[in-house]
């Protein structure tokens, strides 16, 4: 994987049918399964890469704090990535993810190793506490790509 695909901006990354604002999940691993859906529906991973999603989140977990968590596969999980993608789903009445209360999550895929850019380029955005707000509050595709581009425009 070359730098120049590495550091694809992350809307380019981000369908706008991938995009759920008010999602409803009954716990953290159909919060994953929904994401992992998402990501399948985006043409971005076959479906074995759901197992490896929720299987990540057995050996760690992807809440990365602000409300938002980061579900992805584990390595074994990538060889069922046919292309980089992001998908973001909003639970507004939030999720359970291990005792921290979720209000999105960003399900992400990414071939070889570009889940680690991918996950650098989506902390900078997700960690930034006004930046989260916004994004737990989002109501509308356009206010989710501004937020994930405004990280573009801030390098």
């Amino acid at each position: 994987m070359s730098d120049e695909e590495a550091q694809k901006p992350l809307t380019d990354l981000l369908a706008p049918a991938s995009i759920r604002l008010d999602a409803v999940a009954a716990d953290r691993d159909d919060a994953i399964r929904q994401a992992g859906a998402a990501l399948i529906e985006a043409g971005a991973v076959d479906p074995s890469y759901v197992d490896a999603m929720v299987e990540r989140e057995y050996s760690v977990s992807t809440y990365v704090g602000e409300g938002v968590a980061i579900p992805h596969g584990t390595l074994a999980g990538k060889d069922a990535v046919t292309d980089d993608a992001i998908v973001v789903l909003r639970f507004p009445a939030g999720v359970d993810w291990g005792g921290n209360v979720v209000s999105v999550a960003v399900g992400i895929a990414a071939k070889g190793n570009g889940h680690i850019a991918l996950l650098s380029q989506l902390a900078t955005v997700l960690l930034d506490p006004e930046k989260a707000a916004a994004l737990r509050d989002a109501t509308s595709a356009d206010a989710v790509y501004e937020l994930l581009a405004s990280d573009e425009d801030d390098e």
